[in-house]
């Protein structure tokens, strides 16, 4: 697999499409501060993420992870004025061949643009049964040597639950919109959050609330302990620059523009 992979990465064959990226804010209300922003790949004309997704196949998708990675980080050092904001960037478990070896260009990338690896988090969900656990935990384990965090993203939804949990401890975990959607009047609901908010405590692990749209969604997330938030409560992604961002009760403007895509 890693000889696979290590072809892949010098192969000068092109990517059969053309992508590039939006930003949507991470918020800490209880700072009422941007704490980060997620990079989103979207297609040239704002097309959304199943529209790239579904050209990725196995002859592509380990070049196609990489050259995300390197877009986000390149757009973002066009954008972020601030050493302190964070960039998350997902990233496909089963396109990382060899953990140390694969996150070079990642590196080289920050480089160029002035990013500590402190800054980057990368986000890693499976809607499919991963199938080698080990081999993600390898991948967290040098993301961590390096110094960047990382993020279970779905968490309740498919496969993304306590049993990985239980495999790996990441440094945050995003609680599932569908998971979110209607908590306000959810009994049901709001328990199975605080479980979880209480289950993350003791691991040590940061709840970050993604999917938020309403006020009272709010009220029963942050009821629960939770401080950062993600949703179009507070934006909706922008297309290669940073949205104006609403935290409750005032509004913040972040709103430059990117290069355009090549």
């Amino acid at each position: 697999m890693s000889k696979v992979g290590c072809q892949g990465c010098r192969s000068a064959e092109p990517l059969p499409f053309s992508f590039t990226m939006a930003f949507q804010p991470i918020v800490d209300v209880s700072e009422n501060r941007v704490w980060g922003y997620e990079a989103l790949v979207r297609g040239l004309e704002g097309q959304g993420a199943g529209w790239i997704l579904n050209q990725v196949d196995e002859a592509n998708r380990y070049k196609f992870d990489q050259a995300c990675r390197v877009r986000a980080i390149e757009l973002a050092g066009s954008l972020f004025t601030d050493e302190d904001t964070r960039l998350s960037i997902n990233f496909m478990p089963n396109a990382v061949y060899e953990p140390a070896a694969c996150i070079r260009a990642t590196l080289e990338a920050a480089r160029r643009v002035g990013f500590a690896n402190q800054q980057l988090m990368f986000e890693f969900t499976e809607n499919e049964r991963m199938l080698d656990v080990g081999h993600v935990q390898r991948i967290i384990t040098e993301y961590r040597k390096q110094g960047f965090l990382t993020a279970l993203d779905d968490f309740g939804a498919g496969y993304a639950g306590l049993n990985l949990l239980a495999s790996f401890q990441p440094d945050l975990i995003k609680l599932d919109m569908e998971l979110i959607r209607g908590i306000a009047n959810s009994p049901a609901r709001q328990v199975i959050v605080a479980g979880v908010a209480t289950i993350a405590r003791e691991l040590g692990i940061t709840i970050l609330a993604e999917g938020v749209e309403t006020d009272a969604e709010l009220m029963a997330l942050r009821a629960a302990g939770i401080r950062l938030f993600q949703g179009y409560l507070f934006a909706k992604p922008a297309l290669g620059g940073l949205p104006q961002v609403q935290f409750p009760g005032m509004c913040v403007t972040a709103t430059i523009e990117a290069p355009k895509a090549a």
